[in-house]
């Protein structure tokens, strides 16, 4: 097969790209270019490293590498759905996007416009015997369907992630015994593609600050917050507020945007607004067949998070009701839910509202 191996300049990438060219097919090295920071204001934005990295990984295989210049579509349709989301007051995930919109979106374009019949990835991720099934990945620890989860039937079936059956270990020593120049390089944690970013630097760069109080489940007036946007619900860290006088943390537990008021709670097992059993998700995504009738599910609502077992239930229109059966910590309207039946990727959907429990 002809395969264009989207290279980030990492040794997830590097490896998938050599396994490939092992197995015989004739491939071909794309590093992806959609930002660049180039006043450094937000943070360490590592592009041309990255793309030197990469180009030298291509080189030791003996294969062709191109520069795709995609940064007026990132920032349309990443960007903008990222700040966009934060400013309404939800929380989106540029990563899920970025996968479905650039890498399998954009990006295809340009490798099917060229003749290819696959893209390939560095994701720990497998695909199952028929090409519409995505599997999670081999090593729990790193298993990154949860990103794919908004993959539409189409992108599944030209998808290509060849280290998904490997270990993360067993993908270093890969790396070292290939002598990619890349097997020691530190995995990003940045966002899609721009680099070693702290969401709070970028949100600070794009969005005006916008002060208000800091409320406890009472009303009482703990401190001042810098703007919604900057927290997340469930959140521990960060908040600006000490603990009470038995030690005891606080965490965020509600954004009430027509106040500007944060509120934040003691965290227990029972702390009002941080649990819910009930959601309703929209902008239902399926990799495969429909999901057009009631079923029994694992839906995961973020990454590095169990799956928990729930109940399905179609709404028509791309919407649907989710009952977990344990209470979820901390549900947050905007982010993905990955839906799963064990460990077959079903698809994904968006939380639209939150029923917390009494």
């Amino acid at each position: 097969m002809k395969i264009l191996a989207a290279m980030s300049g990492g040794v997830d990438s590097s490896v998938a790209t050599a396994l490939l060219a092992r197995e015989g097919h004739e491939v071909v090295g794309a590093y992806m270019k959609n930002w660049i920071n180039e006043e450094n204001i937000i943070g360490h934005c590592p592009w041309e490293e990255d793309i030197v990295d990469a180009r030298a990984v291509a080189d030791q295989l003996g294969i062709e590498f191109h520069v795709v210049n995609l940064m007026k579509e990132y920032r349309e349709r990443v960007v903008k759905y990222l700040l966009e989301g934060y400013q309404e007051g939800i929380t989106p995930n540029p990563d899920v996007m970025c996968n479905r919109e650039m890498k399998f979106g954009v990006l295809w374009d340009w490798a099917k416009e060229r003749g290819f019949d696959a893209i390939a990835t560095g994701h720990y991720a497998r695909k199952g015997s028929d090409p519409q099934v995505i599997l999670r990945g081999a090593d729990p620890n790193k298993d990154q369907t949860y990103f794919l989860a908004m993959m539409q039937p189409e992108q599944v079936s030209i998808a290509r992630f060849p280290i998904g059956h490997l270990l993360k270990p067993e993908l270093r020593e890969e790396a070292r015994r290939l002598g990619l120049k890349t097997a020691e390089k530190k995995d990003s944690q940045g966002i899609c593609f721009i680099g070693e970013v702290k969401m709070e630097d970028f949100l600070r760069t794009f969005v005006e600050d916008r002060p208000g109080p800091i409320v406890n489940l009472e009303g009482k007036v703990l401190g001042e917050h810098r703007g919604l946007h900057l927290y997340t619900l469930g959140q521990r860290k960060g908040i600006g507020v000490a603990s009470n006088l038995y030690k005891q943390a606080y965490v965020v537990v509600a954004k009430r945007h027509e106040s500007n008021e944060l509120v934040i709670a003691i965290e227990r097992p029972d702390t009002p607004l941080l649990w819910a059993r009930r959601c309703t998700l929209s902008a239902i995504s399926t990799t495969g067949l429909p999901l057009d009738e009631a079923r029994t599910l694992q839906a995961q609502p973020r990454y590095r998070c169990p799956a928990g077992v729930a109940e399905f239930r179609p709404l028509g229109g791309g919407r649907a009701e989710l009952i977990y059966t344990e209470p979820q910590r901390a549900l947050t309207p905007g982010q993905i839910c990955a839906l799963y039946d064990q460990d077959r990727l079903l698809g994904g959907a968006v939380f639209e509202s939150i029923q917390h429990e009494e």
